[in-house]
């Protein structure tokens, strides 16, 4: 939908490829983050939209103010990521994507969580997901 906006976790190197894919083809995306840290190097690379959120604190979820689209997840640990999908499955009724790297995660875990579609990249390169 035009309005939506797409939310990226990207604690890795691929996330952060896929961010600056993400603004050059001048999407609508916010990066959610649970790092101080992450969140001043996306400000710093230029990223307008930033949440942060305490990962551990369930009373502080709170629904961002826009329209949430499609949610990409780059796995940083199996606990993070499950954290990040039960934060946010109840955001949107879109597509949530969990992009890995490990075949030893079990891609029936992250879809219990709440993704609709596990990818595993050798490469880190995952900019097809855009089209699908």
């Amino acid at each position: 939908m035009p309005n939506e906006t797409i939310l990226v976790v990207a604690p890795n190197n691929d996330g952060r490829k896929f961010v600056k894919l993400l603004m050059h083809h001048r999407l609508s995306f916010a990066v959610l983050t649970n790092s101080s840290a992450e969140e001043k190097q996306f400000a710093k690379q230029g990223v307008e939209q930033i949440i942060r959120i305490d990962t551990s604190m369930m009373d502080k979820w709170v629904i961002p103010k826009m329209t949430v689209g499609r949610i990409f997840v780059f796995e940083s640990s199996l606990n993070l990521t499950c954290r990040y999908l039960q934060i946010c499955r109840s955001w949107t009724e879109s597509e949530m994507y969990v992009i890995t790297r490990q075949m030893m995660h079990p891609r029936c875990v992250y879809q219990r969580m709440g993704a609709d579609h596990v990818i595993y990249t050798k490469t880190g390169e995952v900019g097809f997901i855009l089209h699908g």
